[in-house]
């Protein structure tokens, strides 16, 4: 079927949405934007599925939502009875349309059979998470495009661990949702009834308390917290998303008392308004919280992404300036913290890990190693850290103690397995009290770090390209760097080219050896002075990403080897 095809079973269908169908008609001579609404349907990447919304296939809306939901319905058909019966946790953030949409997957879980446990009203991505494992659902579903533009939203499954559904179910998943290739005459219950039939619940505040007292296990020093941190300044932003309410009650558990939230961006709001991008990567997302935090004098300015799963920081200087932290040097404060911690507790165990993507810092590695700590690689998506995290309950190989991604997600604890940024919160809160009774900033404590093993910068490049010529512009770009592989990067050779298609590597002497993580598209270039250089494709964006690592005996060369590299990079890729 064409994409006009596909475009003219929409426009004719009686029963479409209004609005639907109106901004279908509204489209009607631009036959680009049509063109990339109905080309193909939506897929399922590291992260469910992703993007604009509107009409079409290819789009997010109430009958792609449907679809999605239907194939998940499909799959827990073939399940036994009891299984089934166990149900679906939904939870969604402040979109527009993610309520919405998370009801529409409970009425099509009802027609099924499938008993739906749906939030009263909005809560983050890691309750989400925690839910599904204190309900003892089969599955979740999250609303939610995470840290994109206002016109975005999302769709996640979550398995029974709590962890994204891992790739072999997603993919059977997957597969029923393209046998369900009617969107229109898939079936959905009548909420009112679904509800007097207890095939919908609703659920809150019990779920709230339980995962609350789960976080309050974080805190590794209460008495450090207790004298030193209900004193020290904090400057919280949800970034008009989910993260609010647990945010806020979090920290007053753990006994931080001086925060202000920054009022404009408090409450949930679909439109984002004080943000470009509500991310807390970016740093003008931190433009309100330094103005509350220079006001304030606040040591410290915390942001949250709309789902609550990400965490930016912000450290106040010697001047009065705000210094943003990268994900990565986030992660190593909070995970050297945690090991230090813990064994000045006599609580470090000797079996203890630490799990990361393979484009995150390797200072990580050094500190597990002096830690006598074990750091474990693994592929990018989170639920390959939550694989790791069930492997270890099921054999005791170890216990884990940290995991993370660079794009600043992490956990703590695994009573959530996903990123959660409401434990980070209240840990980095922890961490920036333990530097602050020495007189030191977080940005002090990395310092130490980088005296102590060496300077490590790291940077992501994210190269977004649109469309359907984009999917292309990124296929062929992995063409170039897998087939015409570079043999040096700004003069400094690869000594290792890891290709996680193949899951082999090839070295510079012409050998291969294995990689030992399942297969991924995805490359990693290991150099002769030990630096790396990542690409992969996201898996829920038109972008390809390219990520560098680097290490040096100052942050000046470190720094300068990082940018060389990226220029290197930007040469074959503009070539």
């Amino acid at each position: 079927m064409t994409w006009e095809d596909s475009y003219s079973i929409w426009l004719n269908e009686e029963t479409l949405d209004a609005t639907l169908k109106n901004q279908i008609v509204s489209l009607k001579n631009n036959q680009e934007d049509l063109k990339e609404a109905f080309y193909q349907p939506m897929e399922f990447g590291t992260a469910g599925m992703r993007g604009l919304m509107g009409p079409g296939i290819n789009r997010m809306n109430i009958y792609t939502i449907r679809q999605a939901t239907e194939g998940l319905a499909r799959f827990m058909d073939t399940l036994d009875d009891a299984t089934k019966m166990r149900g679906v946790a939904i939870s969604y953030d402040s979109r527009y349309q993610s309520q919405e949409f998370a009801m529409e997957s409970a009425r099509v879980l009802g027609v099924h059979g499938i008993p739906s446990f749906v939030f009263e009203s909005l809560r983050p991505t890691p309750e989400l998470s925690f839910a599904v494992r204190h309900l003892a659902t089969y599955a979740g579903i999250m609303i939610t495009a995470s840290h994109n533009p206002k016109q975005y939203n999302g769709y996640k499954i979550y398995g029974e661990d709590g962890g994204q559904m891992p790739p072999e179910e997603s993919d059977m998943i997957t597969g029923f949702v393209r046998e369900a290739d009617d969107l229109f005459a898939i079936k959905v219950g009548d909420e009112t009834a679904l509800k007097a039939d207890k095939m919908i619940q609703i659920i809150g505040e019990e779920v709230d308390a339980a995962y609350l007292a789960e976080v309050k296990k974080v805190t590794i020093n209460q008495k450090l917290v207790d004298e030193v941190g209900s004193s020290m300044k904090l400057v919280f932003t949800p970034l008009h998303g989910t993260g609010k309410m647990l945010g806020e009650r979090a920290l007053k558990q753990a006994g931080f008392e001086q925060f202000k939230i920054v009022p404009e961006q408090a409450e949930g709001d679909p439109e984002f308004p004080t943000v470009k991008l509500p991310n807390p990567e970016d740093a003008p997302a931190f433009d309100l919280a330094i103005k509350w935090g220079r006001r304030e004098h606040a040591d410290l300015l915390i942001a949250v992404d709309p789902d609550a799963d990400r965490m930016g920081v912000a450290v106040r200087q010697a001047d009065g300036e705000y210094k943003l932290l990268t994900g990565n040097q986030i992660a190593v404060l909070m995970f050297n913290y945690i090991l230090t911690a813990s064994e000045d507790a006599g609580t470090l165990p000797a079996n203890a890990v630490g799990v990361k993507s393979i484009v995150s810092t390797e200072l990580a590695t050094k500190i597990a190693e002096a830690h006598h700590a074990k750091m474990i690689n693994v592929l990018t998506g989170f639920k390959f850290i939550a694989e790791q995290i069930q492997s270890y309950e099921e054999t005791n190989e170890h216990t884990f103690m940290f995991g993370f991604e660079e794009s600043y997600g992490y956990l703590i604890r695994p009573f959530v397995r996903d990123k959660d940024a409401i434990q980070a919160l209240v840990m980095l809160s922890e961490v920036a009290a333990y530097y602050k009774q020495s007189d030191k900033t977080l940005s002090d404590g990395l310092d130490d770090l980088f005296k102590e093993y060496g300077y490590y910068a790291e940077n992501t490049k994210a190269l977004t390209f649109e469309g359907i010529e984009g999917v292309q512009k990124i296929k062929d770009l992995m063409t170039i760097f897998r087939e015409d592989a570079p043999k040096d990067f700004a003069g400094f050779k690869v000594s290792k080219l890891e290709d996680f298609t193949t899951g082999m590597a090839q070295l510079a002497d012409g050998t291969s050896e294995e990689i030992g993580l399942p297969t991924a598209n995805a490359l990693k270039y290991i150099l002769e002075d030990g630096s790396w250089i990542a690409i992969r494709p996201s898996g829920t964006e038109p972008k390809i990403k390219f990520y560098v690592g680097t290490q040096a005996e100052t942050d000046e060369k470190a720094q300068a080897k990082c940018l060389a590299f990226e220029e290197a990079i930007m040469a074959i890729v503009n070539a």
